[in-house]
């Protein structure tokens, strides 16, 4: 299968999987690290409310913009973000992305769209779910 430019393959469902995991995980030890330091202590409840949900959002909206379209495991996953024209993403990219595509639309629809786009990035040639197209992005290997 060939990606939107010279032969790019397009990213699938389980390195997707795997790089959003990856920022999952290194996100919550840095948070559980900066609460432990400012606060004295740490607790899971800390990563289950509104500032957790806007640290997560903020990470997936600002870091491809700043980092050339990689967050830190898409990076190490060596996949990238890019507009369907083949440029970097842009803010604006990342808001419909992230804010609309995943946020806003997973909360909406108490999280259907999120599966529905898992599907479509399993069966679609291009591997892009709902929030890629919102967001006029797809991710491609590197």
């Amino acid at each position: 299968m060939r990606g939107y430019e010279n032969g790019t393959g397009y990213a699938g469902f389980v390195i997707r999987l795997l790089a959003r995991l990856l920022d999952a995980l290194i996100l919550i030890f840095f948070s559980g690290l900066t609460l432990y330091v400012s606060k004295g202590g740490f607790s899971i409840d800390s990563l289950s409310g509104v500032t957790w949900k806007l640290v997560y959002t903020d990470y997936f909206t600002i870091t491809p913009v700043v980092w050339g379209g990689y967050v830190i495991g898409k990076r190490i996953c060596k996949i990238k973000l890019k507009r369907v024209d083949g440029k970097r993403v842009k803010l604006s990219n990342m808001i419909l992305r992230e804010l609309v595509g995943y946020f806003l639309l997973g909360l909406a629809t108490f999280g259907i769209t999120t599966l529905i786009s898992a599907a479509m990035v399993l069966v679609l040639k291009d591997n892009r779910g709902i929030h890629d197209f919102i967001g006029g992005t797809y991710v491609t290997y590197t």
